[in-house]
């Protein structure tokens, strides 16, 4: 599948968890229905927001299986396959590769860390032994590192690497991305509180927490740019500011799993470090999704 002229809003997909701690997958299968009827132009699973670091190689697998055969073909099925370490990161990408996976999204190095050559060796190893599209992810805040603009450059020249996912926050460095974009190589926001923003230079979509939640509107927002009226899709960006700033006021994925539990989606269970969110921040949560008629 061709990745590169994907658009609109791909949803970074929680994981659901039982109460025992295990992937509920009747629950994910409702999630994914969900999406699959309320607009959402892609899935984007085992990312941050779909714990993966707290998941088993096996756990991961049976999520990617059960996902790509329930979304069968209909949206685009992207898998974080990254690592920190390279060869477990090519062994991933591989398996979800095997599984049925459209893509996959693959991390800086978090942790050890790297200079621009080990960067970009880094992702050329996957991108160089796989045969579908690789989205690049640069998130800074969590790995301690940013793709310098120099790899983007070079990286987006391979044939399998088709995009990246921007979420440095950093609007300079989004914009010196912006101008290697190409019709092989495109950028989605991984912030939703810069969505339009990024679109306004280039973006071709978001790959968004908000989506869990609000599908529809995201999509509609997404689209509402890309077809010609970005005053639109400011007013819905805009619209959510409060909410989208609510969802990151604990550290992601606990806001959206307990916004998905107060609307009767899932669970809030989480595996530590991750834990219950705090009730202070709870109720200001739950006041912003009223005020999006979310409850």
């Amino acid at each position: 599948m061709n990745l590169s002229n994907l658009r609109g809003s791909l949803v970074a997909l929680v994981t659901p968890f039982d109460q025992e701690g295990n992937p509920d997958f009747h629950c994910l299968g409702q999630l994914i229905d969900w999406h699959l009827t309320a607009g959402t132009d892609g899935i984007v699973i085992l990312g941050t927001t779909g714990e993966s670091s707290t998941m088993t190689q096996e756990e991961d697998d049976a999520v990617c299986k059960f996902t790509v055969e329930r979304v069968s073909g209909r949206i685009p099925v992207i898998a974080g396959s990254g690592s920190n370490c390279t060869q477990s990161m090519l062994e991933r990408s591989l398996k979800f590769q095997e599984l049925g996976a459209d893509g996959l999204l693959l991390i800086a190095p978090y942790y050890n860390k790297t200079n621009e050559e080990g960067m970009a060796r880094h992702f050329l190893t996957i991108a160089d032994q796989v045969e579908i599209p690789c989205i690049l992810y640069n998130v800074p805040g969590r790995t301690g590192c940013s793709i310098p603009v120099e790899v983007v450059e070079r990286l987006a020249r391979h044939p399998r690497i088709c995009g990246i996912k921007e979420a440095s926050g950093n609007l300079g460095y989004a914009m010196e991305v912006a101008r290697l974009l190409s019709d092989d190589f495109v950028m989605y926001s991984g912030n939703d509180d810069m969505t339009v923003p990024l679109l306004s230079i280039g973006a071709s979509g978001v790959i968004s927490v908000l989506a869990n939640i609000l599908p529809t509107e995201t999509h509609r927002m997404v689209m509402r740019y890309l077809e010609g009226n970005p005053a639109g899709a400011a007013s819905i960006q805009l619209g959510y500011l409060e909410l989208i700033h609510n969802l990151f006021s604990e550290v992601n994925p606990i806001p959206v799993k307990t916004a998905l539990s107060l609307m009767g989606k899932c669970e809030s269970h989480m595996r530590l470090p991750l834990y219950d969110m705090s009730e202070s921040a709870r109720k200001t949560l739950a006041v912003s999704m009223r005020k999006a008629q979310l409850l």
